[in-house]
C-alpha cells in the first residue's frame, strides 16, 4: 500500500514562493509517476504538475498546467522517494489545497484524477493578495 505525506504548504503573499514536498513509501517505485493537484474553493480538482521515471530513459518526464507553466517546477529525489514542488511567483488564483498523486498510469490516464490510486492527504497553500 502506497502512502503520501505532504508538507510545506502555508500563507504567502502575491509573488512569494513556496515549496511543496510528498514523500512516498510501501512500494518499489521504479517505473513510476507522481505528481501534484490542486482543488480551490467551490472548484473542481485540477491537473498541476507531473514528473514520471523509467529505469529505461536517461531523464525523467515533467508536465506542467497551462496556468502554472514558467512559474512551478517539478523534481524528485529519488533515494528518499520525494518529489517537491517549487512554486514562484505565486498568484491569488493559486490558492487552494495540493494534493500529492502516484500511479505507475498517471500520463497514461491523461491526468485524470479520477483514476488515480494514491493521494496525500492534502496540503493548503494560501496566497494573498
Amino acid at each position: 500500500q502506497v502512502a503520501l505525506v505532504e508538507s510545506g504548504g502555508g500563507l504567502v503573499q502575491a509573488g512569494g514562493s513556496l515549496r511543496l514536498s510528498c514523500a512516498a513509501s510501501g512500494h518499489t517505485f521504479v517505473n513510476y509517476a507522481m505528481g501534484w493537484f490542486r482543488q480551490g474553493p467551490g472548484k473542481e480538482r485540477e491537473f498541476v504538475s507531473a514528473i514520471a521515471w523509467s529505469a529505461s530513459w536517461s531523464d525523467d518526464r515533467t508536465y506542467y498546467a497551462d496556468s502554472v507553466k514558467g512559474r512551478f517546477t517539478i523534481s524528485r529525489d529519488n533515494a528518499k522517494n520525494t518529489i517537491f514542488l517549487q512554486m514562484d511567483s505565486l498568484k491569488p488564483e493559486d490558492t487552494a489545497v495540493y494534493y500529492c498523486a502516484a500511479d505507475p498510469n498517471l500520463v497514461l490516464y491523461g491526468f485524470d484524477y479520477g483514476q488515480i490510486d494514491y493521494w496525500g492527504q492534502g496540503t493548503q497553500v494560501t496566497v494573498s493578495s
